[in-house]
């Protein structure tokens, strides 16, 4: 994957993002296993929510942000995120909500966003939430200004990294009484997993398609 000139990459990356996405399978290639709560008994509990891969040019090639959540919040404090949240009710459509949380974690302008493109909704089963990652280009370097109540650390994660297979590692927890096979990206000293790890892996199997 050679970005060039970064508004061309993502002239490609949206073409690539038309067409048929690899989907759950690319997702399952980092899921924690076993994984509990895939098939929720009552769907009008499902909330829905989105996440923004953000996607710009860096001294190192292309990179998006990533975010250490807060650990006083409810769900997933603590861990590496994606910024996104639930849809709320003023939001016209799911790609609104990625791009307000965007903004109100991260304070991303809405309108220096480039939207290029849906990818493979996911099931959360922690939250109850059904995730639609969309992704986008910042075409200038982004200045974050992190909501501290929400946002612990704004953690750039490099796309080579992503693709680099030495950075992927797996390692065992007991969760829910069990021992699970949790799959990683190691990014420095953070280790990336659960829905973000497989919202970016299937990324990854779309960019290693170039």
């Amino acid at each position: 994957m050679d970005p060039g000139d970064i508004s061309v990459w993502c002239d490609a990356l949206g073409q690539a993002l038309a067409g048929r996405l690899p989907g759950p399978a690319a997702q399952q290639l980092m899921a924690p296993v076993p994984r509990a709560g895939l098939n929720p008994a009552d769907e009008d509990s499902i909330r829905q929510g989105a996440v923004l891969l953000l996607l710009y040019q860096t001294a190192d090639g292309i990179a998006l942000p990533v975010e250490r959540r807060s650990e006083q919040l409810l769900h997933h404090g603590g861990q590496i995120s994606l910024p996104g949240g639930t849809r709320e009710p003023g939001d016209a459509s799911l790609v609104d909500t990625a791009l307000r949380e965007a903004q109100e974690e991260l304070g991303i302008e809405p309108g220096q966003v480039r939207l290029l493109g849906p990818m493979t909704p996911l099931y959360v089963p922690v939250s109850q939430h059904l995730v639609h990652p969309f992704v986008g280009c910042h075409l200038a370097d982004p200045v974050y200004r992190p909501n501290s109540s929400e946002v612990a650390e704004v953690i750039e994660f490099p796309l080579r990294l992503l693709l680099n297979p030495d950075m992927r590692a797996v390692e065992y927890r007991q969760m829910r009484g069990e021992r699970v096979r949790v799959p990683f990206y190691q990014v420095g000293e953070h280790k990336v997993w659960g829905a973000t790890a497989m919202i970016l892996s299937e990324l990854a199997v779309i960019l290693a398609s170039f």
